[in-house]
This record gives C-alpha cells, structure tokens and sequence, in this order.
C-alpha cells in the first residue's frame, strides 16, 4: 500500500491523511454517488452521501461517532473523478456489523441488479479505463473529445443532422456506437448505453456530455441554414 493521499487505481480506493482509513466512492441504492470509509478497529463502516448544493459529506444515522466530519469531506476530495467501487453498491440502512478487513467492502442487501451488474461488468471497466487520465481521475474531457471526433467521422451522424434529428437522438447513437466499439460489443444496446452514461455522470454530476451537446447544436444550427 503508498501512503496517505495516494489513489489506488486498480481497488479505486484512497487512504485519508487526516484519520486512520481507506475510503471509496460507492453507488447508494437511494440513488446518487456516496462515500465509504472502513477505519481499523471500527466496526461499523462510515457512510455518507454527498450534499448536491454544497458538495459536501452527509454522514448516515448509523455512522460511527468516532469518525469525524472531516474525515469524509476529506475522502470526497480524495475520490472526486473516481468511478465507482466495481464491488457493487452500498444500502446505508443494511450495512451488517461484522469485522472487516482493511480491502473489505461491505456488502448490502436487495441492491439494484441491473446497476450492480453493470459496475461489476468488464464493459463498465473498460469504458472508464478508456477515458481515465494520467492522474488516474474519470475524464468528462477525454470522453467528450472522444465522442466529438466519432461524430464528426461518421456518415450517420452526419445524415442524422442532415434530416434535423434531435441532439438526444444523434447522442445516444454516438455513445451506443462508440461504447460498442470499445467494448469490442456489436450488439450494444441503447439502453445499456444510457444507462452506462447515467452511472459516469454521478461521478461527478455537471452534465457528462454538455461539449458533445454544444458540438451537435452547433451542426444542426449549420444544417439548418443550409
């Protein structure tokens, strides 16, 4: 294990600097990113869900005392970028109160299927490798630009502006394509796609793919007056 501050790009975990603990960011099933925490000798693991506003921690009822605010605001600056624990997600209300290792994570009850499967799938995995930065953070930046170049190569695309199609429309064909081709997947669905799109997004809520959107109402604002 690296010392505090360092993130572990393979379990995406990070180690506090101001409190003996590891943190990740977990899906909660209320919907919406959370933070984990598992200090040594604490039974019980830390949960807090982020504040939309503020950005900052909200810890559970059932959040061990003895861990402090700071602490889980910490880990949410340690985490920010970082997809999601591929280990599945986290009900705060379910959390049993066993001892855990310092890798453990804490399994939760009746969590959403179609969700859980898809951060556990090697897709999932492969789409954030793809578009994870040197500084091993999710980039909205290099999926945008990614999308960008696709759009601008594809002859359906273009058609699809050439015929005025919605921005929504062209999109979710962009992304279905382009995670197809990543995940070497010809049968990609739509629905995975946007559902896929959905889970990046809460990594850091701010409009996923607001550069692809400008980049297509500019071409249809072109289209347009041709």
């Amino acid at each position: 294990m690296h010392e505090g501050g360092n993130i572990y790009n393979q379990d995406r975990c990070g180690k506090l600097n101001c409190y003996s603990a590891v943190a990740f960011r977990q899906k909660l099933t209320s919907g919406g990113s959370g933070i984990t925490i598992l200090a040594k000798g604490i039974k019980q693991p830390g949960i807090a869900s982020i504040s939309k506003t503020s950005g900052e921690a909200i810890p559970m009822a059932n959040a061990p005392a003895a861990i402090p605010i700071e602490a889980f605001n910490e880990a949410i600056t340690l985490t920010t970028g970082m997809p999601y624990n591929k280990r599945g997600s986290v009900r705060p209300s379910e959390v049993s109160f066993k001892e855990y290792a310092p890798a453990d994570i804490p399994e939760a009850a009746d969590d959403d299927p179609e969700d859980e499967a898809l951060i556990d799938s090697s897709e999932y995995q492969k789409i954030v490798d793809a578009y994870t930065d040197a500084k091993g953070k999710f980039s909205y930046d290099l999926l945008n630009k990614d999308l960008i170049t696709f759009a601008n190569s594809s002859k359906v695309v273009k058609a699809m502006v050439d015929e005025m199609e919605a921005v929504e429309t062209i999109r979710n064909y962009i992304i279905t394509k382009r995670f197809g081709n990543i995940t070497d997947n010809a049968d990609f669905s739509e629905a995975k796609a946007i559902k896929l799109a959905e889970l990046l997004d809460e990594i850091d809520p701010k409009g996923i793919f607001k550069d692809l959107n400008g980049e297509l109402k500019k071409k249809l604002a072109a289209s347009k007056k041709n």
